[in-house]
């Protein structure tokens, strides 16, 4: 498996296992299991993708400026969640000569959704619009200071894939709406974690070394005790019950615990999305996390053929993801689409 298949298929997974998740986000297992059968969900049943998948868009194209204009890579990942937060508020994109000033992506209509945003991430970054000052990872942030949503994480895969230090970039663009360390240092973590994988680095120890770089932190307890939870959690057979043992995935270190755990336990991509979903909590960030995992584990020729081929917003991850693959240039095509 080479690079690209797996930067790709982090990419394309993540969106995946978004999608999945989607319809059974707001259930518990017993309703799952209730209207899926008593092996739950068993099949993509929405195409759509969540906010999820478009807070890791956005990600990208932040990175793709920052390393374009050589920016501050935290202020430029800020002014492109700010243009997310655009399309959350007005119903269609702006008019064509906007796009000179706000990118090709904020162009993409169907991003215009409102899928179940966030709230830490809508007010986060309304007050992020002030130009607030970041803090060092471990320590509490002036946005939201109590919060410790999962949202900081699932937008996080990207700096994993870019050129930035993925562990330290991560962690600080989690205060542009999450001040909770804890938030910070998962979605440091998970951005780590996806770095090594795409690098050829197996899960076991990708998820080594980033408990390895957690402990240099401080607050650093949380999540390292909920990544240390899931390796140990993943000898047996794999189960949903075991899934819920380590939480329900509202909070950044469950979410990124459920994901490791369903990636070690079950070998199989397919089965493995499927686990990270059924249960009672945050399914679709769960399943968004895991997929991120798995694509860049296994590249996306393993990723399940039907739901790749379905998914929402397909050609628009593949087209970011080039972009983020290649050394940018001052070419109009670069500046047209990324503008300063």
């Amino acid at each position: 498996m080479g690079y690209y298949s797996s930067v790709m298929g982090c990419m394309l997974g993540g969106a995946i296992g978004d999608a999945l998740g989607n319809p059974v986000e707001f259930m518990s297992l017993a309703q799952i299991r209730a209207v899926h059968g008593p092996d739950g969900l068993r099949d993509m049943v929405s195409t759509e993708v969540t906010d999820d998948t478009q807070m890791t868009l956005f990600t990208a194209e932040g990175l793709i400026r920052a390393r374009l204009h050589r920016i501050d890579p935290v202020e430029a990942v800020r002014n492109a969640y700010l243009r997310w937060l655009d399309t959350q508020q007005f119903p269609e994109p702006p008019a064509a000569d906007e796009v000179v000033r706000n990118g090709w992506l904020r162009q993409e209509g169907w991003l215009y959704a409102r899928r179940a945003p966030g709230m830490a991430c809508l007010s986060g970054l309304y007050a992020s619009g002030r130009h607030v000052d970041v803090p060092a990872p471990g320590a509490i942030g002036e946005i939201n200071p109590l919060s410790k949503g999962c949202g900081s994480v699932m937008r996080s895969a990207p700096f994993g894939l870019s050129v930035f230090d993925p562990f330290e970039t991560a962690a600080r663009c989690s205060y542009l709406t999450h001040g909770h360390p804890t938030a910070s240092l998962s979605a440091g973590a998970f951005a780590a974690i996806i770095h090594d994988l795409v690098r050829g680095d197996s899960l076991e120890q990708a998820v080594r070394q980033a408990l390895g770089r957690l402990t240099g932190y401080p607050a650093h307890e949380e999540t390292v005790s909920a990544l240390r939870a899931a390796v140990h959690l993943a000898g047996p057979e794999p189960t949903a019950e075991a899934v819920e043992s380590l939480g329900a995935g509202w909070v950044a270190e469950e979410a990124l615990a459920i994901a490791v755990y369903c990636a070690l336990a079950e070998p199989d991509p397919r089965r493995a999305l499927l686990l990270a979903v059924n249960h009672s909590g945050d399914s679709d960030s769960t399943g968004a996390i895991c997929g991120n995992i798995l694509g860049a584990q296994h590249g996306f020729r393993f990723l399940p053929a039907e739901w790749l081929d379905t998914v929402e917003g397909r050609q628009t991850l593949v087209k970011i993801t080039y972009d983020l693959l290649t050394e940018p240039t001052t070419h109009g095509y670069w500046t047209d689409r990324y503008p300063l």
